[in-house]
């Protein structure tokens, strides 16, 4: 660690020697208004840079029509408004994708020997996400102008979306007038939509399907279904939806995910997570039979039969057919009846198992947990809808490869 800190010591000479080296002071410059901003004097300024604390002089301009100063060297930098260099802001913006701020204000010390506060960690964290929130938000606008670029490349098999929800918990003043999950209860949680794409091009010995390797990519965001919507479309035009051979779409059964497809993806097989549909089964059961366990497995393994097998109408007629005579009973059989009836066609597993196609949604399932959940979803953590948004996108960005490709774009635009 010694070693490390004299290193540093040195890298903060030669990278202050470096930053001040001599540069051709211009009399004017453009200033963003417009007009021409005049040179006025050296100013200093302090960055934190990966190897340490620094001071560099750069040339400062201001303009007598908007009465704005600034730097051209900053821009240059990327350090305008900062005194963080973009690779300390780099490694914030990491660490508070990771975990809590206060813990990753932590992780910057032990392991780059960088000091920061907590709040400094969320500032930058919350900051790039924002901005990389923005510039998805910008190709979803371009989106809806029918002005994406057409992506050219190899033709791709099998292109796969899958599309759930999860809850984020939120602080009180972003759920004071929704209604909670309970009756009577205020709400405490925001859905996030979540997608992901995934391309698959062969299958395993046994026939079944395997997804291509580091081929996943997310898009996620606290709004509504139909900004998702078209949210999750520039995402898989991106990945190539215009020269895939075959389009899936698997989800829980939600209306909305369906509404999205009918909507952006026309024409695409829709199918439904068959875990999710035993799900509706195992919970039927339960309340078919709370008393016999016995008598209720061996109904739901029935049912479940005649699901893999895809007989799904024989399945919603034994469903109809069930004997009782308790009112709140037949009510939960005629909901789950009309369940299985509305998405009949996407339960066709035998076909869709038959054409090497996943039918389970455990990639956007996985997804849930890990995009979300492990960061989110900590103990004690409450959210503000902009905080949360900020973080996903981070996280999205970066568990789908696309981080540095965010920096370099920032280093080339400097």
């Amino acid at each position: 660690m010694a070693t490390r800190a004299a290193m540093h010591r040195g890298g903060v000479a030669v990278l202050t020697q470096l930053l001040n080296q001599s540069q051709p002071v211009e009399r004017e410059v453009a200033c963003g208004c417009g007009q021409r901003a005049r040179y006025h004097q050296l100013r200093p300024k302090q960055l934190l840079t990966a190897v340490g604390r620094v001071h560099i002089e750069r040339p400062y301009y201001l303009c007598a029509h908007c009465q704005q100063g600034h730097s051209p060297r900053d821009r240059q930098l990327d350090v305008e408004g900062t005194q963080c260099s973009p690779a300390v802001r780099r490694m914030m913006a990491l660490v508070g994708s990771q975990t809590s701020f206060d813990h990753g204000r932590q992780q910057l010390h032990l392991l780059a020997g960088l000091e920061v506060a907590a709040k400094a960690v969320e500032r930058h964290a919350e900051a790039i996400g924002a901005d990389l929130a923005r510039r998805e938000q910008h190709k979803v606008d371009r989106a809806i102008q029918l002005e994406l670029p057409a992506i050219l490349g190899q033709a791709v098999p099998r292109l796969y979306l899958q599309i759930d929800g999860t809850g984020v918990p939120m602080v009180r003043a972003e759920t004071a007038a929704r209604r909670g999950k309970i009756p009577g209860q205020p709400a405490r949680t925001r859905e996030v939509k979540l997608g992901c794409v995934f391309t698959q091009t062969s299958c395993d010995e046994q026939g079944r399907p395997l997804r291509d390797e580091a081929s996943t990519t997310y898009v996620g965001a606290i709004e509504t279904a139909a900004d998702f919507g078209r949210r999750i479309y520039t995402e898989a035009w991106e990945r190539g939806w215009s020269r895939a051979q075959q389009k899936v779409l698997l989800g829980d059964g939600a209306p909305w995910i369906w509404n999205l497809a009918h909507e952006h993806f026309p024409g695409v097989i829709e199918i439904v997570d068959i875990w999710h549909a035993r799900e509706h089964l195992w919970m039927l059961g339960a309340k078919l039979y709370p008393a016999d366990d016995q008598q209720r497995r061996r109904w739901v393994h029935q049912m479940i039969r005649k699901l893999d097998a895809g007989r799904v109408e024989s399945l919603v007629k034994q469903l109809h057919a069930f004997p009782t005579r308790q009112t709140e009973l037949r009510q939960v059989l005629a909901t789950e009846a009309d369940y299985f009836e509305r998405n009949r066609d996407r339960m066709r597993y035998p076909v869709f198992r038959k054409q090497g196609l996943f039918i389970g949604s455990g990639v956007i399932e996985a997804a849930c947990k890990t995009v979300i959940g492990a960061r989110l979803k900590q103990s004690g953590m409450f959210w503000t809808e902009r905080g949360a948004n900020a973080i996903i996108a981070l996280r999205c960005i970066r568990l789908s490869g696309k981080f540095e490709d965010y920096w370099e774009t920032r280093a080339r635009a400097a």
